[in-house]
């Protein structure tokens, strides 16, 4: 009968299954007693409470402004032309130059226009050689009619005589003072003052009083005018307070409505509604006298309308919009809550809430995206940035 022998007899065996088995107690010790703790996953941040900023409502005074967009346009603006013909002499300005009222822009040569004056001066003068020769004859004849030395017809013909010479006398004066008038002009003056522009024509050129071009052109710049548009809604408000004999300021702030250019005052609207947008357009006066306005520029308009006593205020950026209305959220023992509100006048920037908030309480600004009703919020001081939030819009 075979012999059957027991397992791990054999010395090999046993050595290997004692090696297992220290490897074994050894991973087991490492497992349990000298591993550290597993690493944790990141937070979710959308899970704790919400970083958010706050803006405490006011309660005070607020001023009503009206926004709209506007061009910057002058209050005239010239070509000028040579009112005679002849050659450009010289050019007397600047391009680019703020010039006054009655300056020399140019000179057109003077040369033919002097002789015409001469020409005209000469005429008058032999015309009034023979008046006075006629007005001597007459008085002579008269002396002679009254001596009934000459008959009645004689002393007539001298006296009409006499005033057709006057009345050549008046033409040969309006010839010289034409004459004197053309020569005048070879002087070309501003007829306003402004900034000239770039000059169309150069000196040695013969010019033209058609020219449609002309030499130069004139903006006045100082005051200067903006025009923009308002709502028809808005035009009862601005007329009553016009007719009350208020003086509307109008505040000029840059294409991003940043920075304050001018300050000026509204001084007209016009006298019809523009049906196709429903707006009317305002013409505001500014003096202008650092020409930080330039015409034909784009500006942001502010009109003051008019104040609001005891109102509590929020930045506009706050309110959020939804089906039930307008709300914003304000914070409540560390948790934020939805509250409806009854919005009033606004100035762009800042809304008058006429219901629903209370001066002082604390409003979202920032971090709106991610808070709901009830949820937990933590304030985020001045100047800190709120992670993974945004901005009210």
């Amino acid at each position: 009968m075979p012999r059957i022998s027991a397992p791990f007899a054999s010395p090999a065996a046993r050595i290997a299954l004692g090696a297992f088995l220290v490897i074994l107690a050894a991973v087991l010790v490492w497992y349990f007693f000298l591993r550290g703790p597993a690493p944790q996953s990141p937070p979710n941040p959308w899970m704790g409470p919400v970083p958010v900023r706050v803006v405490e409502a006011s309660h005070g005074e607020m001023t009503v402004r009206l926004r709209a967009i506007g061009t910057v346009t002058p209050e005239a603006n010239v070509v000028v032309r040579g009112r005679v013909d002849g050659q450009l002499q010289r050019v007397a300005f600047e391009e680019g130059q703020m010039v006054r009222k009655g300056a020399v822009l140019a000179e057109i040569d003077p040369a033919p226009y002097r002789v015409r004056l001469a020409q005209a001066e000469g005429q008058q003068q032999q015309n009034l050689a023979q008046l006075r020769n006629a007005e001597s004859e007459l008085a002579r004849y008269r002396t002679l009619f009254e001596q009934d030395s000459i008959a009645r017809q004689q002393v007539d013909a001298q006296a009409a005589l006499v005033e057709q010479l006057r009345g050549t006398l008046r033409a040969d004066q309006a010839q010289v003072d034409d004459a004197r008038l053309q020569l005048d002009w070879t002087r070309i003056e501003a007829p306003i003052s402004g900034r000239v522009g770039l000059r169309r024509v150069d000196a040695g050129n013969l010019i033209s009083s058609g020219d449609a071009d002309g030499l130069v052109t004139i903006t006045q710049t100082r005051p200067i005018a903006v025009l923009f548009t308002i709502p028809e809604r808005e035009l009862a408000e601005v007329r009553a307070q016009m007719a009350a004999g208020r003086v509307l300021q109008v505040d000029a702030w840059d294409r991003d409505d940043r920075r304050q250019i001018a300050q000026g005052v509204l001084r007209t609207f016009d006298n019809q509604i523009d049906p196709a947008t429903g707006t009317v357009r305002l013409k505001a006066e500014f003096a202008n006298e650092d020409d930080a306005l330039f015409p034909n520029q784009f500006v942001n308009v502010r009109m003051a309308v008019g104040e609001i006593s005891g109102a509590v205020t929020i930045p506009a950026d706050a309110v959020q919009y939804g089906s039930r209305g307008s709300y914003v959220y304000v914070i409540e023992d560390g948790r934020a809550r939805m509250r409806a509100l009854t919005l009033g006048a606004s100035d762009g920037t800042m809304t008058v809430v006429e219901d629903g908030l209370e001066g002082g309480e604390q409003v979202v600004l920032e971090g709106l995206d991610r808070l709901r009703e009830g949820r937990e919020v933590v304030l985020v001081g001045e100047g800190d940035e709120v992670p993974g939030g945004a901005p009210a819009r």
